[in-house]
């Protein structure tokens, strides 16, 4: 009887311990350059919206303002789709994508589109970009220092750029390894060997940009949220809450995605009018959320993970209907962005998600942390279709808070991560009645159809 093959053998070659060392080292410079990669978007945002308006006279952000940096987003992203290789990588209305590898001709496009969409307000996430650079300055490393790499190891090599570049993001290593390994679809052996590099080079990285934090005094970009409100333990109720928002959130989702990939089709015919049109749009929503709530514009704009904090401290500052009016304003804004900008669609989710729990915690049965928990979470199963990943992060922006409330948190992702699902299955082919005369054998081969 033949023994079976060990599928770990790859792992005890030399060519991966090199491997390994080269992950350890790419990590370093892969970490920094996403470090100041997230540095320059807030640093561009804060000019944008803050300096710029005063330096020009204005006492404060007049009400219009968006329409400017908006506007100047859309001309230039559909410039930079239209014209640059690569057309600023792919487009989030297809959902997180973690496979493929960013060729380096294609690396400035990506950079450019990701850091006028996230600099300027539009209502996108930095992941997905990061994920594409720290894979494409991985893999162009190599190329550099060797031209025949083989495909597989250049494809380790990405991942483990990709790995070091979203730990910065995320904060935490294992968070990065744990996203891209659900997002990849990989599993058993062939996971550790293909995801032990860039966890590795994940580790290294998580030192420099904490480092970095001690040198420049910037801080580093952890999720998580401090001083929640008080919580103590979940009830029946809240069960019952969590099958409701993970039902809604499938439906928002759903909405959503459908209406970002019909508008999709009508941007891409004409990018250089309907983008710069689509960044007006967005600026006149979040203008109208604005004059109609008496909260700041910025609960529209952006991609979320920094007002998400705020938004669930000062819950008790926000009614019913301008939480109402909020998801209606950023959730549109939001398909629009996915439309026709570049960057990834999870965090505006989970902000839209979170409104929606806030929302509902006005009703009896359903305090504000659960319901934000839960609303993250459900958003972010409902658009990513990851419902592992969408807990992990949850539990990464509650912090010990998420531990509490994290049986709640699975309930909501699984009830929309599944009918999310049913709501996207394609549609079922009808049967062909058993009357039907069979097809007759061709006589003659048929010519071959272009289309």
């Amino acid at each position: 009887m033949t023994a079976p093959a060990d599928p770990f053998a790859p792992m005890r070659s030399k060519q991966y311990v090199r491997l390994l060392v080269l992950a350890a080292i790419l990590g370093v410079p892969i970490s920094a350059i996403a470090f100041w990669f997230l540095k320059l978007v807030a640093l561009l945002q804060g000019w944008v919206f803050v300096t710029l308006p005063k330096g020009v006279g204005f006492h404060g952000e007049p009400p219009w303002w968006p329409l400017l940096p908006l506007g100047v987003a859309g001309v230039l992203v559909g410039a930079v789709i239209r014209y640059l290789p690569g057309t600023g990588g792919h487009s989030p209305a297809d959902g997180f994508k973690a496979g493929g590898v960013a060729q380096p001709n294609e690396l400035p496009g990506i950079f450019a589109a990701a850091i006028i969409s996230l600099g300027l307000g539009v209502v996108i996430g930095p992941e997905a970009p990061l994920i594409a650079i720290g894979g494409g300055l991985a893999f162009l490393a190599v190329k550099l220092a060797r031209r025949d790499v083989p495909a597989t190891a250049g494809a380790v090599v990405a991942a483990a750029g990709s790995f070091a570049a979203i730990s910065t993001l995320l904060g935490s290593p294992l968070a990065g390894a744990f996203l891209l390994l659900e997002a990849s679809g990989l599993g058993g052996p062939a996971a550790i060997i293909a995801l032990l590099p860039g966890l590795l080079g994940a580790g290294i990285g998580a030192l420099i940009f904490v480092g970095l934090n001690s040198l420049t005094g910037y801080g580093t970009f952890s999720l998580a949220i401090p001083h929640l409100p008080p919580f103590h333990h979940p009830d029946i109720a809240q069960f019952g809450w969590a099958i409701v928002l993970g039902a809604a959130a499938a439906f928002a989702g759903y909405g959503i995605r459908r209406l970002a990939l019909h508008l999709r089709g009508h941007v891409e015919r004409r990018l250089m009018l309907l983008t710069p049109l689509s960044g007006l749009a967005i600026a006149g929503l979040a203008i109208a959320y604005a004059e109609g709530s008496g909260h700041p514009a910025s609960d529209v704009l952006f991609s979320g993970q920094t007002f998400l904090g705020p938004l669930i401290t000062h819950a008790a500052a926000y009614t019913a209907g301008a939480l109402v009016l909020l998801m209606a304003c950023k959730g549109i804004a939001y398909a629009i962005a996915l439309s026709g900008f570049r960057g990834g669609p999870t965090f505006p989710a989970m902000f839209i998600g979170a409104a929606g729990g806030i929302a509902l915690s006005h009703l009896p049965g359903l305090p504000v942390v659960p319901g934000a928990a839960i609303g993250i979470g459900a958003m972010a199963a409902a658009m990513l279709r990851l419902p592992m990943t969408s807990v992990l992060l949850t539990t990464l922006f509650l912090g010990s808070g998420g531990i509490i409330v994290l049986p709640l948190v699975i309930v909501g992702v699984v009830v929309s991560f599944m009918l999310t699902l049913m709501l996207s299955a394609p549609p079922v082919p009808k049967a062909h009645s058993a009357t039907q005369t069979a097809p007759q054998p061709a006589t003659r081969p048929a010519a071959t159809q272009v289309r």
